[in-house]
């Protein structure tokens, strides 16, 4: 990595040697846990759990992040990209069905480094915000057979209340679209070896920015990508001041999106139930 920190698009440019930039994160790859994580979507979790890695700091920073303390980087264990590469050696031993690399983007050159020095056998995750640059998704397609991105949001008011950020879909639905032309879908005994599957999740009072991500999605979806719709949101963060996001979401915003799914004749996707949204989802942190 150059010393000028430009690995996404918030291009702070600052030398993480010394300072932090927007994602809160120094140079050396920091994490808050790694496991056999089952609760993923069920052709990403497999029989095992997927070999997940949650990486600390983040580039966008969501107020309702269920993540929190990684993404403020208020936590997490130091480790070199050869402590990476043995972790990947010891979840793959472990019968892990990928190794799901979280909030990677800041980290993306340590990461090479880390394949570099062992690349295992099965399926790489890519489980992104999509706040990304083509650049390092071109980078780092390499190595990865399945991008699991987030299309968080449509509206730049949303986006721009929430994260900070006012062109987050301009930025992510070009990335997406980079995605699915790089990964075509490959299913093999009921586990992804290679595609795309775009997860959304329904927000409070947004339900109608979610229609227009199902509609986008209908629109632009190739190469076989799945889009799954999360109901999972559970307050959560730094929320004090967003009042409206203090309540999970009501039956009628679920609904709202699921008939924006049958509207676009989408049968083939992944989709939860309210019941999802609870707190024993959010994994306890090792580090």
């Amino acid at each position: 990595m150059s010393n000028f920190c430009n690995l996404c698009p918030n291009r702070c440019g600052v030398d993480r040697k010394l300072n932090i930039g927007r994602c809160g994160a120094k140079e050396d790859i920091k994490i808050a846990k790694y496991y056999l994580h089952p609760y993923e979507e069920p052709i990403i979790s497999g029989e095992k759990g997927s070999g997940t890695i949650f990486f600390t700091g983040c580039s966008l920073r969501c107020v309702f992040c269920q993540n929190y303390e990684l993404s403020r980087n208020t936590r997490g264990k130091v480790i070199t990209p050869l402590e990476l590469s043995n972790i990947f050696k010891e979840l793959e031993q472990k019968g892990a069905t990928n190794i799901n690399l979280v909030t990677p983007t800041h980290y993306i050159d340590k990461i090479i480094q880390a394949f570099e020095i062992y690349k295992p056998s099965i399926p790489i995750v890519y489980n992104t915000h999509s706040y990304e640059t083509i650049n390092g998704i071109e980078k780092i397609s390499k190595y990865v057979d399945v991008f699991l991105p987030d299309l968080k949001f449509f509206s730049q008011f949303i986006s721009k209340r929430y994260t900070g950020i006012e062109n987050y879909f301009e930025i992510a639905s070009e990335v997406i679209k980079l995605m699915m032309s790089l990964k075509p879908f490959k299913l093999e005994n009921g586990v992804l070896k290679s595609g795309v599957i775009i997860r959304h999740l329904i927000l409070p009072q947004c339900q109608k920015d979610s229609v227009k991500i199902v509609d986008w999605y209908a629109k632009n979806r190739k190469n076989g990508a799945l889009i799954s719709v999360m109901s999972q949101y559970t307050p959560f963060g730094d929320i004090k001041a967003f009042p409206e996001l203090n309540r999970k979401i009501t039956k009628m915003e679920y609904q709202t999106v699921i008939d924006a799914l049958l509207n676009n004749e989408i049968d083939d996707c992944f989709i939860q139930e309210t019941s999802s949204a609870k707190t024993i989802y959010i994994p306890k942190w090792d580090y």
